[in-house]
C-alpha cells in the first residue's frame, strides 16, 4: 500500500455526523489532519474527485466520506457527497434524506442536478443520494451521461468525494475510480485482511485509478 493517511480511532456509530456534532473531539481532530494530508499529497493542486472505497463491505467508508465532507465544509470548501453505491446505497439513511430521486434519476433522465441535490443543514455542504436502485449499475456509471455530470459538477463544487462499492465485490467502482483524481481505501483495522487490502489496490491501479493512501478504520 502508499502511505496511511491516518489512523482513526473508534467511531461511535450513534453519532455519524461527529464532525458536526462535536467538532472539538479528537476524532473530528483526526479528519482534518485527513484533509491535512489529502491536500499535501497532491503534486500542485487539491483533488477536486475523491473516491471513497473499501475491499469489502462493512468496513466504515460511508461513516468515513460523510465525515471527511463535514471536515473540508468547515473549512470553507463547497462540498458535494455522492452516493455512487447504487446497490447498497446508505448517505440518506446517514443524513436522514429521501432517496426517492438521486444519481440514478439523473441517469436515467428523469431528473436533473439542480432539482436532486439535497442541501444539508451543514453548510456548504451538499449530498446527492444515490436514488432507487437500478437493474444495470455498472452500466450507468459507466455511461456518457456520467461523464457529463462529472464536467458539471466540478464546475460547480469544490471538492466531490464519492461514496463507493466495495472494490472486489462488484465492477461498480472500478468504473468510476478512473474518472476521479485521487482514490483512498478505507481498511478495517480489526476485519480487513491484508491480502483483501492489497487485491483492491491491484484492481484500481489495474483501472488505472491513482490510489493516493488508505484510511485505518477502528485502529487501536
Amino acid at each position: 500500500m502508499k502511505k496511511k493517511l491516518f489512523k482513526r480511532k473508534d467511531m461511535i456509530i450513534e453519532n455519524p455526523l461527529v464532525t458536526f456534532n462535536q467538532p472539538a473531539s479528537k476524532i473530528s481532530e483526526q479528519y482534518r489532519t485527513i484533509r491535512t494530508n489529502l491536500k499535501f499529497s497532491a503534486s500542485n493542486q487539491y483533488y477536486k474527485t475523491i473516491l471513497i472505497t473499501s475491499p469489502l463491505g462493512g468496513e466504515g467508508k460511508s461513516i468515513t466520506v460523510t465525515n471527511l465532507g463535514i471536515s473540508m465544509s468547515q473549512q470553507g470548501q463547497r462540498v458535494l457527497i455522492i452516493d455512487s453505491n447504487l446497490r447498497n446505497p446508505n448517505l440518506h439513511k446517514i443524513f436522514k434524506i429521501d432517496n426517492s430521486l438521486g444519481l440514478t434519476s439523473i441517469l436515467t433522465g428523469k431528473s436533473v442536478l439542480e432539482g436532486t441535490v439535497s442541501q444539508t443543514e451543514i453548510s456548504k455542504l451538499d449530498v446527492l443520494t444515490s436514488g432507487p436502485i437500478p437493474h444495470n449499475p455498472t452500466e450507468l456509471l459507466g455511461s456518457m451521461t456520467m461523464i457529463k455530470l462529472m464536467k458539471k459538477i466540478v464546475e460547480n463544487y469544490d471538492v466531490i468525494l464519492f461514496d463507493s462499492a466495495p472494490v472486489l465485490e462488484v465492477a461498480d467502482t472500478t468504473v468510476v475510480s478512473n474518472q476521479c483524481e485521487a482514490v483512498v481505501l478505507v481498511l478495517d483495522y480489526a476485519t480487513t485482511e491484508n491480502n483483501d487490502a492489497v487485491e483492491a489496490k491491484r484492481v484500481l491501479e489495474f483501472a488505472n485509478a491513482r490510489v493516493v493512501g488508505a484510511i485505518i478504520n477502528k485502529a487501536g
